[in-house]
């Protein structure tokens, strides 16, 4: 009795486990097939442990196959840390391909930091082989949407410029790197100091190039994500004659400032000429006192027999 229901048990065992692995097979075989003819090295095993770890088989046996074709040797628990974490393996695995057919120093460790910091690295490395042109200013950045860089030479000529920098991706410095608007920022500024350092603006429109390479000798990309390729002015327009304008503003301010002296001046004497006229009243009020006593004083003097009428 005992034999017979172990061997009833034995069966329905070996029975769930037949249709459990006929399951499995059923929904991974396809996947371990593409495994085998592609020798990416993924065993049959390790496809159901990856569902039971949330992560899924075929986004990581795509991109495993994709990095063994084309001959890059990556590690599928690094497919599988990388996609727990939130990163796309794919987009990462690509960039890695793109890299490694463009002779471009990449690893995986870096690629997948590039990744979960937030930075598109099949994009930074697609700008590393083909660079990109940012215009500067750019008018779509920013809330000022200015068009220009204007400087002022030193003979008061106001010079209006736009370049256009081209960049590469600097894949070492793209994590914790400035950004396009830093490399703006600082072009802009370079050459508006390169203008500003100009002894003459016509030495700026004869010779452009002047400007472009004094600001590239700068080392403007320290410290971003991109390294600045080429500096080229696109355009540059004479403006306003800041000098002339500045040097007529000070005239009328030295006018008014002298206006104003003058006035102070005339109301000065105004008030001294009134101060003399009040101090000339009050003598003049004090000899009429005088001269109101000098009856008085006689008339004293009378009576005390101090004066007598002949």
């Amino acid at each position: 009795m005992f034999g017979q229901i172990l061997f009833y048990g034995l069966i329905g065992f070996f029975g769930l486990v037949a249709i459990v692995a006929f399951f499995l097979m059923a929904k991974y075989f396809k996947l371990w097939i593409q495994c085998v003819f592609s020798k990416a090295g993924i065993g049959p095993f390790s496809l159901p442990l990856m569902s039971l770890k949330g992560v899924n088989p075929t986004a990581v046996v795509q991109s495993k196959i994709m990095a063994v074709q084309a001959g890059l040797v990556t590690s599928t628990q690094g497919l599988e840390a990388h996609y727990l974490a939130g990163g796309n393996i794919d987009r990462v695995v690509r960039a890695l391909i793109a890299s490694h057919r463009a002779n471009i120093e990449l690893d995986w460790d870096t690629a997948a930091a590039i990744d979960l910091a937030g930075r598109n690295v099949l994009e930074a490395v697609r700008t590393s082989v083909d660079p990109k042109v940012i215009d500067c200013p750019d008018p779509t950045r920013g809330a000022s949407n200015r068009r220009t860089l204007d400087g002022v030479a030193k003979d008061g000529i106001q010079l209006k410029a736009r370049a256009r920098v081209t960049v590469r991706t600097n894949l070492q410095q793209l994590v914790g790197g400035a950004t396009e608007d830093t490399i703006i920022a600082r072009v802009g500024e370079g050459i508006v100091s390169a203008i500003g350092s100009s002894t003459n603006h016509k030495e700026v429109l004869a010779n452009p190039m002047l400007i472009a390479k004094a600001v590239l000798n700068k080392g403007l990309d320290s410290q971003t994500a991109y390294e600045i390729v080429s500096i080229d002015i696109a355009d540059i327009d004479v403006g306003d004659n800041v000098g002339a304008r500045l040097q007529a503003d000070q005239a009328e301010a030295d006018m008014r400032i002298a206006r104003a002296r003058a006035e102070e001046r005339r109301a000065r004497a105004v008030a001294e000429e009134q101060e003399f006229k009040a101090m000339t009243e009050e003598n003049r009020a004090k000899v009429i006192l005088a001269e109101a006593e000098v009856p008085t004083a006689m008339a004293d003097s009378y009576r005390a027999g101090n004066l007598r009428a002949k």
